[in-house]
């Protein structure tokens, strides 16, 4: 399944073939003597290194005073990255502005909730809504795109650099003038934007736009669905300045792809990348390891993510780390195999490049403590060794290059418009996390062996035999037909609590809940009952529930309870429901469970819809399967999750990459192995 997305590749090949993966990392030659670049050129060869992400941070560099430019040493990096068959995907170099520009022109910087200033000194310290910025961003673009437009090493664009990671939400003024334009754009009318925000309630009836200000702090909790379009427009504020740099870049270079990295990890959420993939010419994302117990099923639901963000097209990982980062509490260095495993576990989800942050550990500044292709030790080292078989293996995967993601048979439904308004303050419970719901989903059906795509609404569902909709809060009612329809077309569907709640405009659906699904499902929620913090209730079919309960009253005859409250204020009530319609079913799990104990419900469920593990049983749980689909064959990524050997019989195929077969046929994966096989495709003898 793939949805209609632009796709353009790296303009040329960057290593003199047609085949093959982009191998790289972020370059900062500007951070280092030009003696050095000789050496990084040499290494970057050693490592099979093909392409860089050049200039990201070199504003000040490039343009050291408002009327003087520098591009001598960039010019020479480029010839000489070039003459080393090296391509160069070159930053705008938008992403921090320069002393001069925050000192002539304190008004760009972005503006907190509470009307504090951001002050320089950091990065990203500029207003996605500033005209003042973006009349000196797209001068540099317009400067940048001009002089490299026919350089032989330029193979992609890099707008910006990781858009919103710091600055996604400004409360300034100029954030107040763009806010009340792109309402306008919404509403129509201030009569159609007091009724989506229900401003009957508590006086704030709007008369003029004039009157209308971001969500900035207030004496009580601001209005909800205020809060909620303010997020919406902070993204498309940025998806606007994505915009306005590639329109830059299209006219002057037309044929030279343009991208962005996205951050699709981790609670990092300001930005729809699902409402921004169609944006970009290819899909890029950056990726860092979360520490936990949920750490490899967290990187593989990014990257699944982020491969059906892109419409199951290959996509480029811009960055991810060779081991430790600087910026979490405990900087864990990776373990030995981590660093190809989880490369390569991206590759699986339909990654075509694999680049880090970045190739030379910085000496000075906040992440000299942030690992690199090339650490402080130099590349005597066991990371560099690591960077240089991980290339040989990228040269040994080349025919899997262009394949695309092969759909599984199940589908977790990822929502960015519940994501944010299921968080917002005033509700029932302060502790609920979608995504943490959404990922104990995924891990339970890692736990099975069973292959789920992460699905962006919208993406379409009916591929699937298994789809579940975790959390889904925010429902309008064009989605709840498009899942009643999955359903009565004999698709299976699993909802679980604060689903159906409000709609696109966070006004409660009325009746009960789950609103629109309520018949679908069989079932009328009247109560939420949310758990304190340690307080858990029981389940008659010997789980135990977390966080959320809800007062069910069963409504249609035919709904089968799957496990009732034990303990708790619904002892005897309804738990966990599903209810056959037209072939297909539609199951409600009114409590979280976390990964561990949705493993057996999952499996309930999905052997009522007829969908099972392709793995032998002995490999389930310990080895992760994903599978990319070529022109002629398909290729299984099988990656052991664990620190122990992991045998598998009965799993037939070329070895592409990985240990050969044993005499009796078992494939042998070693701990945190890797193994790639090539097999027919689907469909085929």
């Amino acid at each position: 399944m793939s949805r209609a997305l632009p796709h353009r590749w790296l303009r040329r090949p960057t290593d003199g073939t047609t085949d093959g993966f982009a191998y790289g990392a972020d370059y900062n030659p500007d951070q280092w003597p030009r003696e050095v670049w000789d050496e990084d050129v040499r290494l970057m060869r050693e490592a099979g290194v093909n392409v860089v992400s050049l200039a990201i941070f070199s504003w000040a560099r490039i343009q050291p005073t408002a009327d003087t430019w520098d591009f001598a040493w960039l010019d020479e990096v480029m010839d000489l990255l070039h003459a080393g068959g090296i391509g160069v995907d070159l930053a705008t170099a938008t992403a921090s502005p320069p002393p001069w520009l925050t000192t002539a022109h304190p008004e760009i910087l972005p503006v907190t909730a509470t009307g504090e200033t951001l002050w320089p000194g950091a990065r990203q310290h500029w207003r996605p809504t500033s005209p003042v910025f973006r009349e000196h961003a797209l001068r540099l673009v317009t400067a940048m795109a001009e002089r490299y437009a026919d350089h032989p090493a330029l193979v992609a664009w890099h707008v910006n650099n990781e858009l919103g990671c710091h600055n996604v939400y400004d409360y300034s003024d100029d954030a107040a003038r763009a806010f009340r334009q792109w309402l306008r754009e919404r509403y129509g009318s201030l009569e159609a934007l007091n009724h989506a925000w229900g401003t009957a309630f508590w006086s704030q009836r709007y008369s003029d736009w004039g009157q209308i200000l971001p969500p900035r702090r207030a004496a009580s909790h601001p209005n909800p669905t205020q809060q909620l379009d303010f997020k919406r427009f902070s993204s498309d504020a940025l998806k606007e300045h994505l915009r306005a740099e590639r329109e830059v870049l299209r006219a002057i270079t037309p044929d030279v792809p343009v991208t962005t990295n996205f951050m699709v990890m981790g609670e990092t959420k300001g930005m729809n990348y699902a409402d921004w993939a169609s944006e970009v010419d290819f899909v890029s994302n950056d990726h860092y390891v979360t520490p936990g117990p949920q750490a490899l099923d967290e990187l593989s639901f990014s990257a699944n993510l982020t491969g059906n963000i892109a419409g199951g097209r290959p996509w480029f990982l811009m960055e991810h780390s060779t081991s430790a980062v600087n910026w979490q509490p405990v900087n864990r260095a990776k373990r030995p195999g981590e660093l190809a495993r989880d490369s390569l576990l991206h590759v699986a989800h339909g990654a075509d490049a694999v680049c880090f942050f970045q190739w030379r550990q910085s000496a000075a500044g906040a992440e000299k403590y942030h690992s690199a292709m090339v650490p402080h030790a130099g590349p005597d080292s066991d990371v560099f060794r690591s960077v240089v078989a991980l290339g040989a293996t990228l040269r040994e995967l080349a025919p899997v290059a262009g394949s695309t993601r092969r759909p599984a048979r199940a589908a977790i439904l990822f929502d960015w418009h519940s994501w944010w308004a299921s968080e917002l303050d005033s509700h029932p419970t302060s502790r609920l996390r979608y995504r943490q719901e959404a990922l104990d989903w995924y891990s339970a059906f890692l736990a099975l062996g069973v292959r789920a795509d992460v699905v962006p609404a919208g993406a379409g569902l009916d591929d699937y035999a298994l789809v579940v909709a975790p959390v889904l809060y925010s429902l309008p009612q064009a989605l709840a037909k498009e899942l009643t329809a999955y359903v009565e077309g004999g698709g299976h569907l699993v909802t679980t609590y604060f689903s159906g709640i409000v709609d696109e405009n966070d006004h409660a659906w009325l009746g009960g809940y789950p609103g629109p699904l309520r018949d679908l499902l069989g079932i009328r929620v009247e109560e939420f009952s949310p758990l304190l913090d340690e307080e858990t209730v029981a389940l008659d079919d010997g789980t135990t529930g977390s966080l959320w309960t809800d007062q069910i009253t069963v409504s249609a005859p035919d709904v089968e309870v799957l496990a009732r409250y034990a303990t708790g204020h619904h002892a005897g009530r309804a738990a966990i429901t599903r209810r056959p319609v037209a072939g297909g079913s539609a199951a409600h799990v009114s409590t979280r469970l976390g990964a561990q104990q949705l493993t057996p419900l999952l499996r309930r469920l999905l052997d009522g819809a007829g969908v099972s593990s392709e793995l032998p049983p002995e490999a389930r749980g310990a080895v992760e399967l994903t599978v990319r689909a070529g022109r002629d064959a398909d290729y299984w990524f099988l990656v052991n999750r664990t620190e122990q050997e992991v045998t598998l019989a009965g799993v037939a195929g070329e070895v592409v990459i990985g240990g050969p077969a044993e005499a009796d046929g078992a494939l042998r994966l070693p701990p945190v192995g890797v193994t790639v096989l090539r097999r027919p495709a689907a469909g085929t003898a």
